[in-house]
């Protein structure tokens, strides 16, 4: 089992406070003879009468000396998980999570925002510190 991202029980615990239940940790995907394992996946009911709202999460820290080498790793690998979850599992969405910081030095430049825009990338903003969600960007 790879190991756990620096800011993985942080992220589980902003996911927990904000109402959600952790169903995986970590998640398993398979499609065909490719098996991976994404971070998280979580569920949270959203009222008595509709079904309940998916989500698989793939946390990043962004500690690595370049962070733009860093984003090129988990835009593929975010991407990856995206595509054959839409073929085994489309209820699920997934969410990219990251640290207010990050989003805040790196994540707000043009062309960033670009390529997130380009291949709808979904981001979890979480406040490290505090354990708590800051945004989800669709």
């Amino acid at each position: 089992m790879p190991a756990k991202d620096t800011y993985h029980d942080a992220v589980k615990n902003a996911l927990i406070k904000d109402g959600w239940v952790i169903t995986f940790d970590p998640y398993p995907i398979k499609y065909e003879e490719v098996k991976l394992l994404a971070d998280l996946a979580g569920e949270k009911t959203i009222s008595a009468t509709r079904e309940g709202e998916l989500i698989v999460i793939e946390i990043k820290s962004f500690l690595g000396r370049s962070t733009m080498r860093e984003f090129e790793t988990a835009l593929g690998q975010y991407l990856i998980y995206k595509t054959f979850i839409y073929i085994t599992n489309p209820d699920y969405k997934i969410y990219l999570a990251i640290s207010k910081n990050i989003h805040e030095k790196f994540f707000q430049q043009s062309a960033i925002q670009l390529i997130l825009h380009k291949y709808q990338v979904l981001l979890l903003v979480v406040d490290i510190n505090k354990e708590e969600i800051i945004e989800w960007i669709n």
